[in-house]
C-alpha cells in the first residue's frame, strides 16, 4: 500500500485523491490551507483511505511537522507554481519522492538543484503540458534515426466559445497569465533561444476545424535539453481558436497587464467563465530521416470529459490527474529506476497508455473520436492502435 500526501484540494487535487484512494493501492492524504475544503472533497468521494488534512503548504515549520508525524511514500503537490520549491525541499527533508504540476521554468531548475543527490524521485512538470506532451513527443523520435523537427501542440478549449477570447478558464488563471507572460525556450537552427509568448502565430487544422497555435511559456518542458541537441528545431505552441491570441495580446501588451498580472487575473476570472464542456487536444508531430528518407509521424489526440466514479470531470482535470498519477504509479511501483532529477520523457508512452490511471488517455470520452497511438515498432515500421 503506497502513501501520499497531496497540497490542494482544488480542480486537479481533488481528481488526482479520486483516483488513487479508489484504485485500492493508496493511502490517500489530502491536504489544504483550508481544511474545510479538504474535507468536503474526502465527503464526496466516500472513498476509504482518504483523509483530508488542514496544511498550510508555504510554511516549511508546518509541512515538516505534519510529515513527520503522517509518513507518507511521496508528495504530490497540485499547488500554484510559485508554492512548490518549499514543497519540493520539504520532501528532500523527509526523504520522501515529490511530484509536481509546474509549467514554471524557474521552478524547475530550482527543484533540479534540490533534487540533486537524492536517491528519491523529483519529477515536476507532470500532467498534460509539460507532462504527457513530452512523454508522446519522445516516443515518435525514438522512431527517427536523425531528427530535423519536432512541434509540441495542446490546447485545451471550451467545446462551444461564445465569448470574444473563445475561451473559458479550464486551468490556473496565475497558471495561464505565467504562460502567456514569461520568455519561451525552444531550438532554432540548432540552437537554444527565447522566443517571445504570444508570438510564433500559426495555423492548425484537426479534425475539419482551423485553430491557431502560438508561443507560450513552459510546455517544451525539459525535452529541449534532453533531445533539443539532435534536432534543427523544436517548439511548444499553445492550441486556441482563431483570434484570441489577438485579443490577449491587446490586454497583456498594449494595455501593459503583463505587468500587472494581479488585476489581470481579476479581469479574466471576473469575465471569462469556467466550463466542464470542454476539449483537450493534444498534437506532437515530428520529422527527420528513416531508412534515408524524410518522414513524418504525428500522435494527434482529443480527449472530453468523462464520467469517473459516478462524477463529470472535465477534459483538462482527467488529462491532468491521469498524467500525473500514471507517473507517481510507475515510480512507487519501480523505485529503484528512479532517482534524483526525473525528466517526463524519461517515461515510455506505451508505459503510460497500459497504466490504471494514464489509460484515460487512451479513451475519447463523452465523443465518438478515436486516436491513432504509435505504440511499438523498428523504425519505419510502427504498429498503431485505435484508442477505443
Amino acid at each position: 500500500m503506497h502513501r501520499v500526501l497531496i497540497l490542494g484540494a482544488g480542480k486537479i487535487g481533488a481528481l488526482i485523491s479520486g483516483l488513487l484512494a479508489s484504485s485500492g493501492a493508496y493511502q490517500v492524504q489530502l491536504a489544504d490551507v483550508d481544511g474545510a475544503v479538504a474535507e468536503a472533497v474526502v465527503k464526496a468521494h466516500g472513498l476509504k483511505g482518504l483523509t483530508g488534512h488542514a496544511l498550510d503548504a508555504q510554511s516549511r515549520e508546518a509541512l515538516d511537522r505534519h510529515l513527520a508525524e503522517h509518513p507518507v511514500d511521496a508528495v504530490i503537490s497540485s499547488l500554484p507554481f510559485y508554492c512548490n520549491v518549499t514543497v519540493a525541499d520539504a520532501a528532500r527533508r523527509a526523504a520522501v519522492h515529490y511530484f509536481d504540476l509546474t509549467e514554471d521554468v524557474a521552478v524547475t531548475r530550482a527543484v533540479r538543484a534540490v533534487a540533486t543527490g537524492s536517491t528519491q524521485a523529483f519529477v515536476p512538470q507532470c500532467g498534460l503540458a509539460p507532462g504527457f506532451i513530452s512523454i508522446a513527443a519522445a516516443e515518435l523520435i525514438t522512431h527517427f534515426e536523425t531528427l530535423r523537427a519536432v512541434k509540441l501542440r495542446v490546447g485545451a478549449l471550451p467545446q462551444h466559445p461564445n465569448n470574444v477570447l473563445k475561451y473559458s478558464l479550464t486551468w490556473s488563471t496565475e497558471g495561464l497569465i505565467n504562460e502567456y507572460g514569461n520568455p519561451c525556450q525552444a531550438i532554432v537552427e540548432g540552437r537554444t533561444v527565447e522566443v517571445a509568448p504570444l508570438e510564433g502565430m500559426e495555423e492548425i487544422e484537426i479534425d475539419g476545424t482551423l485553430y491557431e497555435a502560438f508561443n507560450t511559456s513552459g510546455g517544451l518542458g525539459s525535452l529541449a535539453e534532453t533531445q533539443g541537441a539532435h534536432a534543427e528545431s523544436m517548439n511548444y505552441k499553445t492550441i486556441r481558436y482563431p483570434g484570441h491570441c489577438e485579443q490577449m495580446r491587446l490586454l497583456m501588451n498594449d494595455l501593459k497587464l503583463n505587468q500587472d498580472r494581479d488585476t489581470l487575473k481579476r479581469i479574466l476570472e471576473n469575465a471569462v467563465p469556467q466550463t466542464l464542456q470542454d476539449v483537450v487536444i493534444v498534437y506532437a508531430a515530428v520529422t527527420g530521416f528513416q531508412d534515408g528518407q524524410l518522414r513524418e509521424e504525428n500522435y494527434v489526440n482529443k480527449i472530453y470529459p468523462q464520467l469517473i466514479a459516478g462524477r463529470l470531470w472535465s477534459a483538462i482535470q482527467v488529462t491532468t490527474a491521469a498524467g500525473i498519477t500514471a507517473v507517481v504509479d510507475l515510480v512507487l511501483e519501480h523505485p529503484q529506476r528512479y532517482q534524483g532529477f526525473v525528466a517526463q520523457e524519461q517515461f515510455r508512452l506505451t508505459d503510460i497508455l497500459a497504466n490504471r490511471f494514464g489509460r484515460y488517455y487512451a479513451t475519447s470520452g463523452s465523443k465518438d473520436v478515436s486516436a491513432e497511438v504509435i505504440v511499438a515498432g523498428k523504425t519505419g515500421h510502427q504498429r498503431t492502435n485505435k484508442a477505443a
